[in-house]
């Protein structure tokens, strides 16, 4: 029997302007599909025009400049529209979806397309909900007590899978979608019997918890920082509030 991380699989991910999913935008974002594991990738990419100044931080890291979005990129309205209506699809093809770090890049397409469509990713997912496998939720559960960072090349690094042109929003997701690939088959015993929907479900409380962790660890340094436990979609600010 073939155990679903050996099966069909979709992957996203964006390279953006900043890291607050509140006020950042999108500059590249690329969904990758394959048929099952070994099989060649299907990629569908996209630029974008933000239509901010990218900081030189984020250039800095993803090498995307003002004026390689002025000439590359589209309008905003039209290419995050696409952009929603294939991660659609792609719940209605029933693939499940990887995404690393899932509420940060879902979160900031959702505030990019109530800021330009005025819909939130929520109103293209009428046909089915995503199925979301976020490598990251998954191997802090998995590997708990393992010590050092868990950014994707941490985990490409110990999962043996290869990250070639990290900072790509395709690399990075062709990388995320193997990464799952990988988690699964090392912690096979415990994954197997799971469905990509169960474990949809299950991530939500493994992040909660998570970020409840997180959130004590943040209180008893001093910290003011606050800690979402919603997963793969951080809550609006006035629904937070």
């Amino acid at each position: 029997m073939r155990h679903w991380y050996e099966g069909p699989l979709a992957s996203f991910d964006t390279e953006t302007t900043g890291v607050d999913v509140e006020q950042d935008r999108i500059v590249t974002a690329s969904l990758v599909r394959q048929a099952a594991a070994g099989e060649p990738l299907c990629r569908q990419d996209w630029a974008v025009d933000p239509g901010v100044p990218i900081p030189a931080g984020a250039t800095a890291v993803h090498g995307l400049t003002d004026a390689w979005a002025a000439g590359n990129g589209r309008a905003p309205r039209l290419a995050l529209e696409e952009v929603a209506r294939a991660l659609a699809e792609t719940a209605r093809l029933g693939l499940p979806l990887v995404v690393m770090n899932a509420p940060y890049d879902l979160t900031l397409l959702d505030r990019e397309l109530r800021r330009h469509r005025g819909a939130g990713l929520g109103q293209y997912l009428t046909a089915a909900p995503l199925l979301v496998l976020d490598p990251r939720v998954l191997d802090k559960h998995l590997d708990r007590y393992r010590k050092g960072r868990r950014r994707l090349t941490d985990l490409c690094e110990h999962y043996g899978v290869v990250l070639e042109g990290a900072h790509d929003a395709a690399a990075d997701a062709s990388a995320a979608l193997e990464l799952v690939r990988a988690i699964g088959r090392r912690h096979a015993q415990r994954l197997a019997g799971l469905t990509p929907a169960e474990l949809h479900l299950r991530q939500a409380v493994w992040h909660a918890a998570q970020a409840r962790g997180l959130q004590r660890w943040f209180s008893a340094s001093g910290s003011p920082e606050l800690v979402d436990t919603s997963w793969p979609l951080r809550r609006q600010l006035d629904q937070a509030a």
